[in-house]
């Protein structure tokens, strides 16, 4: 006659045993949907290797086209590479999305199956625990009274030492199963925050494409396709821009306020971030560069006020620091008028202002908050640029204003009624002084 004891221990046994083979085939079930996952992945990723192999070639065209002659075909030539490659990176960016979530979808199938093996390890736990608290409370004199014989009453011993060495090791499993549920878990969260870079990058591409294809509608609109107006326009930007430097130099003076040395922030690299990722390439440094030296006239010897970083049209441009929008403007809408084009100023709250000139579009407006590394418009060539490139500046926020060009006009100059922020000459700070100690391709004038 078998005792209580051993026949639960055998129902336990037997318990366990369907349990696992009902964890076995569910797994078995759904082996079929993450392999045809995977399958989809990998496709994925094969097509990304193939659209990045040509986002490569469009730069090295890109490149080389940089290097000619500006025309008007160049110009069309560099806006409709750049269509291109911006295309390529939207579609690689949209298979990355459609991967990530692929790959969330199999966490989440690993999650659920997690779940449910753990809670059948649960289940068998707690009907073990069951069977020894039932087995510990009963004294050794019943479980002798209750056996065959001294025998008997023995194998019910080594059966409750037998039971209670499966239940250290279910609780060790237990263990180790709720482990990987929580990194599974975690690596699930992980690729939720991959997803949102990544649908705030295509979102900053379609952004980009749709800058390139304005600009390039707004070139084709201004030249008529001819080679002749675009010359005319490339001429009066730069006859304007001495006319409009000299004008901004008067109010430099006008403003030439002292500055309390407290108000301006230490210079130290990192304060601010690159506003152009990729590679940097420096047309013309802050200050008395070659080019504002063999240019005296133009710049009144007070040398250069910011940093001209090359960028092709449609650019993302990014908030160099976390602050307000101070203020937006567009030159451009002033016949005539070749300054700074579409700007962007952002004050911060350290002190600095930063400026972003000669954008294809703006993203922002004034009073808004934007964090680091938020997108506020794409490069371009509005104003007096005579090439695509982004003029970034760093002012002392304390001494910087917005006001018209005419002030120092008398309202007689082409640019007389622009907006735009002025400092006086010391309220201009050098940004390589504050930007990250990263190099650079030097390709000034």
């Amino acid at each position: 006659m078998r005792t209580r004891l051993a026949a639960r221990i055998g129902f336990l046994l037997l318990f366990v045993i369907a349990l696992a083979l009902a964890t076995v085939v569910r797994a078995q079930t759904s082996t079929s949907t993450p392999a045809s996952i995977q399958a989809q992945i990998d496709q994925n990723n094969a097509q990304i290797q193939q659209l990045n192999t040509e986002i490569a070639q469009y730069q090295t065209q890109l490149d080389a086209t940089t290097q000619k002659k500006q025309t008007l075909q160049s110009s069309l030539t560099q806006i409709n590479l750049s269509i291109k490659k911006t295309t390529a990176s939207i579609s690689v960016t949209q298979k990355q999305i459609s991967t990530t979530q692929l790959q969330i979808s199999q966490l989440q199938s690993g999650i659920a199956q997690k779940q449910s093996a753990i809670e059948v390890e649960e289940a068998g736990l707690a009907q073990s625990i069951r069977l020894l608290n039932e087995a510990d409370m009963e004294p050794l004199s019943v479980t002798l009274l209750s056996s065959d014989g001294i025998t008997s009453a023995w194998e019910d011993i080594d059966a409750n030492e037998m039971l209670q060495n499966a239940v250290d090791q279910n609780i060790a499993t237990l263990s180790a199963d709720k482990q990987s549920l929580s990194d599974t878990k975690t690596s699930a969260q992980q690729k939720n925050t991959q997803l949102l870079q990544q649908q705030s990058n295509l979102k900053a591409q379609q952004g980009s494409l749709s800058a390139t294809q304005n600009a390039q509608s707004q070139l084709l609109a201004q030249t008529k396709s001819q080679e002749s107006t675009y010359e005319q326009i490339i001429a009066q930007k730069k006859a304007q821009e001495a006319s409009f430097e000299s004008a901004l130099d008067n109010l430099k003076a006008q403003y030439n306020q002292a500055i309390n040395p407290d108000q301006i922030t230490q210079p130290a690299p990192g304060i601010l971030q690159w506003p152009i990722y990729g590679t940097i390439r420096i047309t013309q440094y802050f200050g008395d560069t070659p080019y504002a030296e063999a240019h005296a006239a133009l710049y009144s010897g007070h040398g250069h006020d910011g940093l001209d970083i090359a960028a092709p049209i449609g650019t993302p441009v990014h908030a160099a620091l976390s602050g307000t929008i101070l203020a937006t403007g567009n030159t451009d809408a002033i016949k005539g008028c070749y300054s700074f084009g579409k700007w962007v100023m952002i004050k911060h709250d350290d002190g600095l202002n930063t400026m972003y000139a000669h954008l294809s579009q703006i993203s922002v407006s004034a009073g808004q908050e934007v964090a680091t590394g938020d997108v506020i418009g794409y490069s371009g060539e509005t104003g007096y640029a005579t090439g695509p490139h982004l003029h970034f500046g760093v002012y002392v926020s304390s001494v910087t204003k917005i006001i018209p060009l005419g002030q120092a006009t008398n309202g007689t100059a082409p640019c007389s009624k622009a907006t735009m922020p002025v400092p006086p000459v010391s309220g201009y700070l050098n940004p390589l002084n504050y930007l990250p100690a990263t190099s650079y391709i030097n390709d000034t004038q």
